[in-house]
């Protein structure tokens, strides 16, 4: 079992995913993507014909939900069934469901246990676990607590830089509204007590990575 955990919570565009798995990779840790998991019960919906809206036909997907992930940061996969769709989870089509199926309660119980199953069970030392209610949900009681956060202009600038396509309104638009389905479900956007605050809006990436690499050495257990 994993005797660092860092819990890494944050809004999109913050930089969370990146961040930590460089971090990890520099720490020797494994990394936990969260959200890949509810992106990876989207896809699956979708791919089984499941309407995403019934919360019903959803929650009943988790029995037979065959999920893989790549914990090592530099083997990074996302699978289900056996099937690779680590690029598949990024479709818009995807994108444009899965706040229907996090919100789903059967959907955050079932996925929280599993996230706490593959923490107990990998060797590594540490792990970086990233998400939305990592911090206070999935990993409360993790020694390292970290909400990873950056102004909306930041966040929109930066996603705009990996989507390349997509204009700047679009972006702006994208961002806002998922923050807003999310916001329903838990509240990613404000650090809970004992959560130390990233602010990365003035940081670049290696800036970034570094200060998180500093919170963690700092944790009595690291």
């Amino acid at each position: 079992m994993s005797d660092i955990i860092v819990a890494v919570d944050g809004p999109a565009g913050s930089g969370k995913s990146s961040v930590s798995k460089e971090a990890a990779r520099r720490l020797g840790f494994a990394y936990l993507d969260t959200g890949a998991a509810y992106r990876a019960l989207a896809w699956h919906c979708l791919d089984e014909g499941v309407d995403t809206a019934d919360a019903a036909a959803v929650a009943a997907r988790i029995d037979d939900f065959d999920y893989a992930i790549g914990m090592e940061p530099d083997r990074y996969f996302v699978r289900v069934g056996g099937e690779e769709i680590t690029a598949d989870i990024r479709e818009p089509r995807v994108t444009a469901v899965v706040s229907q199926v996090a919100r789903v309660p059967e959907v955050r119980a079932g996925l929280t246990a599993l996230f706490r199953r593959l923490v107990s069970e990998h060797p590594k030392p540490g792990v970086i676990v990233e998400g939305r209610d990592i911090t206070t949900v999935v990993a409360p009681d993790a020694p390292v607590r970290v909400l990873l956060t950056a102004s909306p202009e930041a966040r929109m600038s930066r996603r705009s830089a990996e989507l390349g396509s997509e204009s700047t309104e679009s972006t702006a638009q994208q961002l806002a509204s998922r923050d807003a389905q999310d916001m329903r479900v838990v509240d990613f956007m404000n650090a809970a007590e004992g959560v130390t605050t990233l602010d990365s809006t003035e940081l670049d990436f290696e800036q970034t990575v570094e200060a998180l690499i500093t919170i963690v050495r700092a944790a009595p257990t690291a």
